[in-house]
């Protein structure tokens, strides 16, 4: 992803105001560019699709704030909106949020909760334009792998490939089941010189031992029974491009000598043949094991790991990169919906925050996974972080019941709960009237919820700064 500068608009008719609250967002965000206008027309003229974030007071002579609002979301333009006011009332705040404000704020505004405000809404800026990037090249069906992803972790990984993809070597790809390395791989292929010969893939522990040496090298006319015509291996095959060998270390030691002598003289010598061919072959090995343990245990040759381990690339598990995570889901969300022909389906920034807090110990294979149930299940186009409790491989749900039905239902029940209600509180800084409105139950009922499951709601009330009217 190309790196932006990241915008913020303030929109606000009392002049010294709107410039107070540009100089307090300068001292704490210096890498974000601000501009600052006094009314709802002049931000609709320069609203662009370079606005990462809208500060959009309620109250102006006009064009109101929640008019401008419903503008900026009928333009489809992927800016957080935040809403500020110094009238602030719970119908207001529904109304704002529920028109697609991701904040509402009430003046006079704490510089910590503004800072904190304006943060979230680039993040979920960053997420929303990065998620409409992948949409399109989900759409278009690009050809080749798309590595998704700007952590540091993957940073680094990118930078190796490109490095990798510079030349010929021999290349160990290396990393944890379901992290991506066979994508890894096939962008070192592509991003090489070779990108215009084949790339040939094979899975080496799926092939019979007895079938490997043939499979690899071919085999002549009556090599053995059944070989009624001479067979081009898959080195052959691969001549001018790469040969990609998956789970390299299932391979067995007797395969693993031959294949030793190939990559010192680039030479094989097909079953039943005495004539060696010379091959022209990248090779790029794949494994998720430990292979000085297995040299160590004499189940894989030394000489061979040296051959193979001449460039090494690290794919990093998914516990490394949940920077990553939202973008993942995004993309793996999109690409479903391709693949299964239906309308385009969203996260909320607070379900993606979900998922950014699960461990995912099969990596990009089991988020995938766990985004394909999502999508086929949950019939609403917008997936909410509540939504995710509904699959019950999410979080504690998740786990299999050993007790009564009714234990076990009201264990799924009070996590469901535990955790939409804490989205909710987050969202609304412990306002218990807004929290009821929002989630359409009434504010008695909320209150003995929150009493049975021990919410402590001072503490949402201390990180977010959102009064309701005097009773």
């Amino acid at each position: 992803m190309s790196e932006r500068t990241q915008n913020l608009l303030i929109v606000d008719d009392e002049r010294d105001y709107a410039n107070g609250l540009a100089r307090l967002a300068a001292r704490a965000l210096p890498d974000i560019a601000i501009r600052t206008v006094y009314s709802g027309g002049d931000a609709l003229r320069l609203l662009g699709p370079e606005t990462s974030v809208v500060l959009l007071d309620l109250t102006m002579p006009g064009m109101q704030g929640l008019e401008v609002l419903k503008e900026i979301r009928s333009r489809q333009c992927d800016a957080g909106v935040i809403i500020l006011t110094a009238h602030g009332t719970v119908e207001t705040a529904v109304s704002s949020l529920k028109q697609g404000a991701i904040d509402f704020l009430t003046k006079p505004v704490a510089s910590e909760d503004l800072i904190r405000s304006v943060t979230k809404a680039l993040e979920y800026n960053r997420l929303k334009t990065e998620n409409t990037r992948l949409r399109k090249l989900v759409r278009q069906n690009v050809t080749g792998p798309i590595i998704v992803g700007d952590s540091p972790a993957v940073q680094r990984m990118k930078n190796t490939m490109n490095a990798i993809a510079g030349s010929s070597y021999t290349v160990l790809v290396r990393g944890e089941s379901g992290t991506g390395k066979e994508s890894a791989s096939e962008y070192i292929h592509r991003a090489s010189s070779r990108v215009n010969g084949p790339l040939v893939s094979v899975n080496c522990p799926a092939i019979p031992e007895n079938l490997l040496e043939s499979e690899l090298f071919g085999h002549a006319r009556g090599a053995f029974t059944g070989a009624d015509k001479a067979h081009d291996g898959l080195f052959v095959q691969a001549s001018g491009g790469t040969l990609l060998l998956d789970e390299i270390g299932d391979i067995p030691l007797l395969m693993q000598t031959k294949l030793l002598r190939v990559l010192q003289d680039n030479t094989v010598r097909p079953v039943g043949s005495s004539a060696a061919r010379q091959v022209d072959v990248r090779i790029i090995a794949v494994t998720n094991q430990n292979l000085e343990d297995k040299i160590s245990r004499g189940l894989f040759r030394e000489d061979l790991y040296y051959r193979l381990n001449v460039l090494t690339l690290h794919v990093p598990p998914l516990r490394e990169r949940q920077g990553d995570i939202p973008l993942l889901a995004s993309y793996f969300l999109q690409k479903t919906c391709v693949e299964l022909g239906i309308e385009p389906k969203s996260f909320t920034l607070e379900a993606l925050t979900g998922l950014s807090q699960k461990d995912w110990p099969g990596n990009l294979r089991e988020l995938q996974n766990f985004v394909r149930r999502m999508t086929i299940f949950c019939p609403d186009t917008v997936i909410t972080r509540a939504s995710l409790f509904a699959e019950r491989s999410f979080g504690g749900a998740g786990n299999a019941p050993e007790g009564l039905y009714k234990d076990e239902k009201k264990r799924v029940l009070d996590a469901f709960t535990l955790d939409y209600f804490h989205s909710i509180l987050r969202r609304t800084g412990g306002n218990i009237s807004l929290a009821a409105n929002l989630s359409g139950i009434e504010r008695v009922s909320l209150q003995k919820i929150l009493r049975r499951l021990k919410f402590d709601v001072a503490e949402y009330k201390a990180t977010k700064n959102m009064r309701a009217p005097s009773p």
